[in-house]
């Protein structure tokens, strides 16, 4: 089958929907993360029973994340989005009625489960448009993406706060959000194209052919793809460390308040977002792999500042080099999982499952050697783990179409700086 011009959206229009596709699915999240302390308190739950309400999202995200590539091959990325964007919606409303209104822990735990399975197919899906834009356009612009769900996560947890403020209960704010973040998705995808998993780079003509279920799953038994994923697992780690406890370290081993404790994640946030919008640039420049490797480097040395030495200025400038240093692996991986795009949804699906491994298992694994040795001495595990990638970023880099378009724009830069010289 093939697609014609006339059902191929424009490359601008595209991009923008992809932008509108991860910054929609920020706001969702945020409307979850933010309103947890209202869900507890409405299901009159211990922190140990909100935890195993927690392990019902993290599992539906696992199994999310592992159909995801078999999903995309059976009906391409821009209804994948579609369904699962819905659903993880739906999902969200329920959850909202499931605490709030019925007090049903049975209820919530549901639809929390079906709400992290809908979100880790919709992770996936959005990252392989993502690579198709990529591609088609020729440039690294992937973290652009990322930043766009950062700034969803921001957004989405700032109405929250208003909202929580307003004493609007968790009910009618995760059913109003449903219902506008479902009409701007019915809008959006609209404008991704239709009928490929991964699009090519051409305008026409037949997308990658369907992979079978055993060569998608035999992406796990590729020693580029594993790398990668150690890649991502590592600096994925480094993000999610720093989400969960990085304020509460400033406040129990710093002894600052808790006002200064919420200004460092701020802090961290601030440099991750700034990190993912000026990425793109650096990527252009320099290639995946340099940057990686200083990216690694810079978030070392920012976390070894922020152990070992008790100054606030000190403690900023790590933070803001942990941020920096952290906010490039996630998105550039996913990048280098799709070079190949007969492959690309099957890759993706691997790497981000590695990825959310680390968001799933780095939390509680710092939290009991926090208990036992303190949270900043903690850090050095999530240090060892930024240094593995670091030795691993050699397989992400650029191959295929990406490594031509790498090879144009370093030519492109030779010329103009011959002609710069030479004038």
């Amino acid at each position: 089958m093939t697609t014609s011009t006339s059902t191929r959206p424009s490359l601008s229009a595209w991009r923008i929907a992809v932008f509108a596709v991860f910054a929609i699915n920020g706001l969702a999240m945020a409307t979850w993360f933010a309103r947890t302390p209202a869900v507890r308190d409405a299901l009159d739950v211990r922190t140990d029973e909100f935890g195993f309400l927690i392990m019902g999202m993290a599992g539906g995200s696992i199994v999310g994340l592992m159909a995801s590539s078999h999903i995309i091959a059976r009906i391409g990325s821009r209804t994948t989005i579609l369904v699962a964007l819905l659903s993880s919606l739906g999902a969200l409303a329920v959850m909202g009625l499931g605490a709030e209104a019925l007090q049903s822990f049975a209820v919530t735990f549901i639809a929390l489960a079906v709400f992290g399975a809908a979100n880790g197919i919709t992770d996936v899906a959005q990252n392989v448009e993502g690579a198709g834009v990529e591609q088609a356009q020729g440039r690294s612009i992937m973290p652009w993406f990322h930043a766009a769900w950062s700034l969803g996560t921001i957004t989405g947890a700032g109405i929250a706060a208003a909202l929580s403020a307003l004493n609007v209960g968790v009910a009618a704010h995760s059913i109003g959000m449903a219902i506008v973040l479902g009409v701007a998705t019915l809008i959006v995808v609209r404008y991704l194209p239709k009928n490929r998993a991964l699009p090519g780079l051409d305008d026409d003509g037949e997308g990658p052919a369907r992979s079978t279920f055993g060569e998608r799953m035999g992406i796990w038994r590729e020693p580029r793809t594993l790398l990668i994923g150690l890649v991502v697992l590592g600096m994925a780690f480094a993000e999610g460390s720093a989400n969960d406890w990085l304020a509460l370290a400033i406040v129990d081993d710093r002894g600052a308040d808790e006002a200064t404790g919420a200004l460092s994640f701020t802090l961290f946030a601030v440099a991750m977002t700034v990190g993912r919008i000026g990425g793109v640039w650096v990527l252009d420049r320099f290639g995946r792999v340099p940057v990686l490797r200083g990216s690694a480097v810079l978030a070392i040395a920012g976390l070894a500042l922020l152990i070992t030495v008790d100054s606030p200025v000190a403690a900023a400038i790590g933070i803001v080099a942990w941020g920096l240093g952290a906010s490039l692996g996630f998105p550039v991986g996913m990048s280098a999982a799709a070079d190949d795009p007969a492959k690309a949804a099957a890759r993706v699906s691997a790497v981000a499952t590695v990825g959310y491994f680390a968001f799933l298992v780095g939390p509680p694994l710092i939290g009991i050697l926090g208990e036992a040795v303190g949270l900043l001495t903690s850090f050095w595990v999530v240090l060892v783990l930024i240094a593995v990638a670091f030795f691993a970023t050699p397989a992400a880099r650029e191959t295929g179409a990406a490594a031509t378009s790498a090879a144009t724009r370093a030519d492109r830069r030779a010329s103009t700086t011959s002609t710069d010289a030479e004038s």
